[in-house]
């Protein structure tokens, strides 16, 4: 198969370009410098040719995106409509990456991926509209959720809070927010598993199985990078304060997966301990 990934230089795109090679199928890795997705002439031109298209490009300050909304739905609304609407036309297969803030974070059980959608935040919103771009104009596509994403190609929770232990000794971290620590390895290879599956179209939740807070997994990044996990303290998300609100309860069900015959990811401890040395080299 022939792929486009947009976003190709992010964490996540650059796992992706990597796995599809991998696979043995061709692959054209297009960063924004290379290709405007708000650009919808642009776009179309740019697609013309591909069986699968993955966009990983996205507005993600989420905290800025509480000021430039405008902005962040551009990238992250217009831009898969764009993405759509040309794979549509050239009949490919759409991949778009959505995220765990589409919910309001008050669940107490998993999300499923057909469960109501209510975002808090500016960058919520927008990455809902993308999806529901995506669906009106896509018939063919996989929606890709994830969360709390970390890799080794781009700046993420674990290389923070491992430089952060090191250089201060200690240091405090929320435990009322709880989630799916992701690595993008393992969100890259569902995401081409799911194709070459021939999965149906729909909406598919790429997190790693389980559940921990941030002060869990802080303390596991610590120990990993040879440090005693105590100087983490736990704390309140009272005492961190941003523009946007986060989730306090960011756990996604992977029912659709097993639905598809597509094995979800594995547990986030064990998935950390495979992915700790390459992320914190």
């Amino acid at each position: 198969m022939r792929w486009l990934v947009t976003g190709a230089r992010g964490m996540l795109g650059q796992d992706l370009v990597a796995r599809v090679r991998e696979g043995g199928h061709d692959v054209v890795a297009l960063d924004r410098d290379e290709l405007d997705i708000t650009d919808g002439a642009a776009v179309l031109d740019a697609v013309a040719g591909y069986d699968v298209v993955a966009n990983c490009a996205a507005w993600t300050a989420v905290d800025d995106a509480e000021t430039r909304e405008g902005d962040a739905f551009a990238v992250n609304a217009v831009g898969p409509q764009s993405l759509a609407r040309a794979a549509d036309r050239h009949g490919a297969r759409l991949v778009q990456v959505s995220t765990d803030y589409v919910f309001d974070g008050h669940a107490t059980a998993p999300y499923a991926e057909d469960g109501f959608a209510a975002p808090r935040s500016a960058y919520g919103r927008t990455k809902l509209a993308g999806e529901w771009a995506v669906r009106a104009e896509a018939p063919d596509h996989l929606i890709l959720r994830t969360a709390w994403l970390y890799g080794a190609g781009g700046g993420c929770f674990p290389k923070t809070i491992a430089r952060v232990a090191a250089d201060k000794g200690g240091l405090d971290v929320v435990e009322d927010q709880v989630g799916q620590p992701t690595w993008t390895v393992d969100v890259a290879d569902l995401a081409v598993r799911l194709v070459e599956a021939r999965a149906a179209s729909g909406t598919y939740h790429a997190t790693s199985s389980g559940l921990t807070s941030w002060f869990g997994f802080a303390r596991e990044v610590v120990a990993a990078a040879g440090l005693d996990p105590e100087i983490v303290r736990p704390t309140t998300s009272a005492g961190f304060v941003r523009p946007a609100p986060r989730p306090a309860y960011s756990v996604l069900g992977h029912d659709a997966l097993r639905a598809a015959g597509v094995e979800p990811i594995g547990d986030w401890q064990q998935r950390w301990t495979t992915a700790a040395t390459e992320v914190l080299r």
